[in-house]
């Protein structure tokens, strides 16, 4: 879904800033569900222990900010999924099968042959051992990355879309940025900053093209 900001013309944006998981991913929800039911866990267990449970949402929120790392993280978490699960690389081996949004990085790609600056926005969930941007290959897409962990602050944080166009050179009315998540929009849109609600990709990836004046092309 478009969120208009009032720019009158398309092909004025020159950037484009992307979320990462349920953007440059596809939803990990099924797969987190299946990797659930192959550890002897409730299919739901893997959302509501990181979503729902208070102490779970502690440890993940400190992971985002770099206030605990993903390894600590994974033997804390994996604690509370229960006695039995291995925490050895847990994060790693609930993300390994989520596949990339290859229509979105289709996008991408275009975008920046077209010119175009690119950033990636990202609320981390750890970059080691398991390193998601580099498992699915996107790093190297993006011009400016803005991640989380690395910064001490993340969405919905004014100071991190402030910090992101920063970086990038570019004033907010020239940028497009797209999160699955629609509170991480409005502080975005509220800077200027033309918005879009990943819930499908296809249908993100075409209003990303009309504001950007670019076509993702797939190749085999």
């Amino acid at each position: 879904m478009l969120h208009s900001t009032g720019v009158p013309h398309a092909y004025e944006h020159r950037g484009l800033i992307l979320d990462f998981a349920g953007v440059l991913t596809a939803s990990p929800a099924e797969v987190h569900r299946a990797w659930c039911v192959s550890e002897g866990l409730k299919p739901g267990a893997w959302r509501t222990t990181l979503n729902d449970h208070p102490e779970g949402r502690r440890l993940y929120t400190a992971l985002e900010i770099g206030d605990m790392r993903q390894a600590e993280w994974n033997e804390k978490t994996a604690a509370l999924l229960g006695q039995h699960v291995d925490p050895a690389n847990l994060m790693g081996r609930a993300w390994a099968e989520v596949p990339p949004a290859r229509r979105m990085m289709a996008l991408a790609r275009a975008a920046r042959a077209a010119g175009h600056r690119l950033a990636l926005l990202s609320n981390s969930f750890g970059l080691d051992p398991f390193d998601p941007y580099e498992h699915i290959g996107i790093w190297d897409l993006f011009d400016v990355h803005v991640v989380s962990e690395l910064e001490g602050l993340a969405k919905p944080d004014p100071a991190i879309y402030r910090l992101t166009l920063e970086r990038m050179g570019l004033p907010a009315e020239q940028c497009v940025f797209a999160d699955d998540h629609e509170a991480n929009l409005s502080p975005a849109a509220e800077l200027g900053i033309a918005t879009v609600h990943v819930t499908d990709e296809d249908t993100a990836v075409a209003a990303l093209e009309a504001l950007l004046g670019v076509t993702a092309v797939l190749t085999p």
